[in-house]
């Protein structure tokens, strides 16, 4: 199973990206542990975290093929393979660089750019990313989206990126969202695994009630 496919595969169980920002390597398996009780299937490590690589390659060997394991704020080329040797699968970046798009899409992983226009979107696929993130949205609506997904190709998964609580998914989803990036929705640093585990819950359930 390529990574792409191993994305959709396990963002089709539950679509939703658990961004943390500010984890600790010691800290790490325990918080993944309880994310992935809660329901969540992908992690995402941004890289302004503390050791970031070490989180990563501790994460991805603790779970293997059952939960997909990335990086954030990817924004150079040489780092693309530095994530890839720690067994990081999914490039994420808050903008659209196209050469570390394109560098994620040549080493087989999963690139997926931040993008606010149309413009930046396209240029995203053009350079080879498997979905894309809508950051940041607080500034942004449902609105804006729905006229953006009438144009972009029906196959890329749009993320909705920022500020999003549980009971305000809805409008996202109606306007053609497929799922969501949560930073601080699901951790907050030093953050315990319990609190990590509620606070899964809390947005998994909010889907299962739709």
């Amino acid at each position: 199973m390529t990574d792409p496919e191993m994305f959709d595969r396990l963002f089709e169980q539950c679509p939703l990206i658990a961004i943390l920002r500010g984890i600790t390597p010691g800290e790490c398996e325990a918080v993944g542990e309880a994310l992935v009780e809660g329901g969540i299937r992908i992690i995402e490590v941004p890289l302004n975290s503390p050791q970031p690589l070490e989180s990563i390659r501790r994460l991805a060997a603790h779970f293997g093929d059952r939960v997909m394991v990335g990086a954030g704020t990817v924004l150079q080329v040489e780092q693309v393979a530095d994530i890839q040797r720690a067994g990081g699968r999914l490039i994420v970046s808050p903008s659209v660089k196209q050469e570390v798009v394109a560098a994620a899409a040549a080493a087989g992983l999963v690139s997926c750019p931040g993008y606010f226009t149309p413009s930046e979107a396209f240029n995203a696929i053009d350079a080879g990313a498997h979905a894309l993130k809508l950051f940041p949205a607080e500034a942004a609506s449902p609105k804006v989206l729905k006229a953006q997904r009438a144009v972009l190709p029906k196959d890329i998964k749009l993320i909705i990126v920022g500020g999003v609580a549980p009971d305000a998914m809805d409008p996202w989803l109606a306007a053609g969202a497929n799922g969501f990036g949560l930073g601080s929705g699901v951790y907050t640093p030093g953050q315990s695994p319990e609190e990590s585990l509620a606070k899964a819950r809390a947005y998994t359930s909010a889907l299962i009630r739709r």
